[in-house]
């Protein structure tokens, strides 16, 4: 079996991010699976960053606290990372400068040197560390000098002249033989790049969003690409902003998607009510980090999902979806955006800095998406915004579409034709009707694939896990040979028991400090035996995890 894992740690500016993408690009196309997590503070330059690439033949979505290998850009890393090698671990390390009192393997390379003898820049030494370790996996130079000029965009001769000069050192060996594996190659997708595409294939054609850590990689992919989307991207000076610029696109007919992370959401809160009582469609990303307030910025939480779930002021219906992966974003993402409009309510799609921010291995096959269209007026007679119907919905219609189509929405309670009312009987008319919406998409969504069961299905423990957990827990239940449930939906709450039945034992995996989806589970008449949880604002490393659960269930 091949599994191995990478650590790529230096200071801000040093390259580390790009040299772990670039060597997960060339081993996915040798056929492997990825997964890629990024650690780094708040700030703008130094700090330590660093980069974990995962590489397997077998799917892989989360990673290891240990690493067969760390690529030091600065003595720091060496000092924090030193102690998280593998048994036969190795530190490979710019010999510009000394590592120190170190018990593990080092290698020494002269990455400073050969940058400087082609008067490169130092972030290139990212690139040269890259020979390395194509040699130490044992890679064919003239195959990875190909993979380098289609990975590589800038100074591509000199960065290929940099990790060749590194590749031919005598003192680096191949200790780590990596064969190409057969079988289809999967692009690297991170989770809010999912997310966006998701929205896109769904008829996504008006994004919004001020940029916050960790949501602003949907901005920024959805913002590089919005020419080859056919889509319209604005970054407005607000959070507030955001959302009341977006509800005018969805009344004017446009499907539309905001997102931010749950500091921003918070500003959007009021127009999520708005949404609601003037039944605008909306699609909204949220994308978890530790709180409260500014909290832990740049790391990753599962705390807002009962600050998601009720969101809004007043009774409402809204539809909730966390995904746990890239596929997951995508398609689920792309299924909020259709609800939304069908029901002509807000939906929300919730992440974290773990799945947003993470890079797998993505394959869309079997996830067909399509731009579904919602209930339209038919244009007879004249438009009443809000008809009174027997499933709750009203035909819509947009501005501009009919002479007899005056289309009215109000934040206040209204009439069928959108008019301000305080008569006691048409309050209660619209509410019931609102709610009826609920009633239909709860039948709607056991339809729609809410809840995913892995492993062993006969087992008596049962663990139980959403959004990031999902990696780690569903690797570990594999060791210990545990079924997994994962609810995907979460508002309207599917039917759940079934998924139950014949469990002894019930844990609940969270990484918060409340067990939020656990209180969820009870609400719902679901009793949970025990909970794990983890909110140092890391995610779950999967050995971390197994001695947990081994301890519980073995």
């Amino acid at each position: 079996m091949v599994d191995y894992s990478i650590l790529f740690g230096g200071k801000a500016g040093e390259g580390a991010k790009q040299a772990a993408e670039t060597f997960a690009n060339i081993v996915a196309s040798l056929g492997y699976f990825i997964y890629i997590y990024d650690d780094y503070p708040s700030v703008i330059r130094g700090g330590h960053n660093f980069s974990v690439v995962r590489f397997s033949d077998k799917k892989v979505l989360a990673h290891n606290s240990k690493y067969d290998i760390v690529v030091a850009f600065d003595a720091n890393t060496v000092d924090v990372h030193k102690k998280e090698l593998t048994k036969d671990g190795v530190i490979l390390y710019d010999n510009n400068f000394s590592v120190g009192n170190v018990k593990a393997k080092t290698l020494g390379l002269p990455l400073t040197k050969v940058v400087n003898d082609v008067q490169g820049k130092p972030i290139m030494r990212n690139i040269a560390a890259i020979g390395a370790l194509a040699k130490m996996f044992g890679l064919d130079w003239n195959a990875l000098e190909k993979l380098l000029r289609e990975t590589l965009k800038k100074e591509t001769d000199r960065n290929v002249s940099l990790a060749k000069s590194i590749y031919a050192l005598k003192t680096i060996d191949v200790t780590h033989k990596v064969p190409v594996r057969k079988g289809k190659v999967l692009p690297i997708m991170r989770g809010n790049e999912a997310t966006g595409l998701g929205a896109v294939d769904a008829g996504l054609k008006f994004y919004y969003a001020y940029p916050m850590t960790p949501s602003s990689g949907i901005l920024h992919y959805l913002a590089e690409n919005a020419q080859k989307f056919n889509i319209t991207v604005v970054h407005p000076e607000n959070e507030i902003s955001v959302m009341i610029m977006a509800l005018g696109s969805a009344y004017a007919g446009q499907k539309t998607m905001v997102a931010s992370a749950t500091g921003g959401f918070a500003l959007m809160v009021e127009g999520v009510s708005m949404a609601a009582q003037a039944e605008i469609p909306m699609c909204i990303g949220v994308v978890q980090r530790p709180g409260p307030a500014t909290g832990v910025p740049t790391y990753t939480t599962q705390g807002d999902l009962n600050f998601v779930l009720n969101a809004g002021h007043g009774e409402f219906v809204k539809f909730l979806v966390a995904p746990g992966d890239a596929e997951e974003c995508y398609y689920y993402t792309g299924l909020a955006m259709n609800i939304a409009w069908k029901y002509q309510i807000p939906s929300f799609v919730l992440t974290d800095k773990q799945v947003g921010e993470g890079a797998f291995s993505f394959d869309k096959t079997g996830l067909k998406l399509t731009s579904e269209m919602p209930l339209m007026w038919n244009g007879q007679g004249n438009y009443n915004r809000y008809e009174v119907t027997k499933s709750g919905i009203s035909p819509l219609a947009f501005p501009g579409s009919s002479a007899n189509a005056i289309v009215k929405v109000t934040s206040y309670e209204h009439d069928k034709f959108g008019i301000a009312t305080e008569d006691v009987k048409e309050i209660k008319e619209m509410i019931d009707k609102r709610l009826r919406k609920g009633r239909l998409l709860q039948k709607e969504i056991e339809k729609l694939r809410p809840v995913k069961v892995y492993g062993n299905k006969s087992s008596k423990t049962v663990l139980i896990m959403w959004g990031s957990t999902k990696g780690p827990v569903i690797e570990v239940a594999e060791k210990l040979n545990l079924k997994v449930v994962q609810p995907i939906i979460l508002s309207p709450f599917p039917s759940f028991a079934k998924y139950l039945k014949g469990a002894k034992k019930v844990v609940c995996v969270e990484a918060n400090a409340t067990s939020q989806l656990a209180q969820l589970l009870k609400t719902n008449g679901i009793k949970v035996d025990k909970t794990i949880n983890k909110y140092d604002g890391r995610p779950f490393f999967t050995d971390e995890l197994y001695t947990l659960l081994k301890k519980e269930v073995m």
